[in-house]
């Protein structure tokens, strides 16, 4: 075999694994990471603490929503993403079947501040956020409709 038939064959069994490796990944909720936060700010001593809400609370309020009575699917979406709308559809069925659940899309491209305080890498991204707005868990890629409702029976 010559050199050139070795890279052809080397090229495909590497592109083989990164396929498999994803399509084992994609959509899969894992646990969650540390969220970078801003620095806190300086407080007078004996001045009351100020009150610090997780950042997921913080975005969902800054876009005019509400958070779920039980949980909150923060979607992080690109325009051009057709993932992103197979995940909405999805997350939308998912808050119609459970009581509680609200669904809240964000546009990656226009909340640049807070995609990168979240620490979103890629299109689409859903975090599950708690009652209270804390990230529990999330997942990238395009979750199916029995993987959101394993996870929402976790919380």
């Amino acid at each position: 075999m010559s050199t050139g038939a070795w890279i052809v064959v080397a090229a495909a069994v590497v592109a083989l694994a990164v396929g498999l490796w994803r399509a084992a990944t994609d959509g899969r909720f894992r646990g969650t990471h540390v969220v970078r936060r801003p620095a806190d700010p300086l407080v007078e001593e004996g001045a009351p603490a100020p009150v610090t809400r997780p950042p997921g609370a913080d975005l969902v309020a800054a876009v005019g929503e509400e958070l779920g009575e039980r949980a909150t699917l923060l979607q992080f979406s690109s325009a051009f993403c057709a993932p992103c709308r197979a995940t909405r559809r999805v997350l939308g069925e998912v808050t119609g079947l459970v009581e509680g659940v609200a669904h809240v899309e964000i546009d990656a491209e226009h909340h640049l501040e807070a995609t990168r305080t979240l620490g979103i890498l890629r299109t689409p991204t859903t975090i599950v956020l708690d009652a209270s707005g804390a990230e529990v868990t999330r997942a990238t890629g395009a979750p199916t409709r029995e993987q959101v409702l394993t996870t929402l029976a976790r919380v």
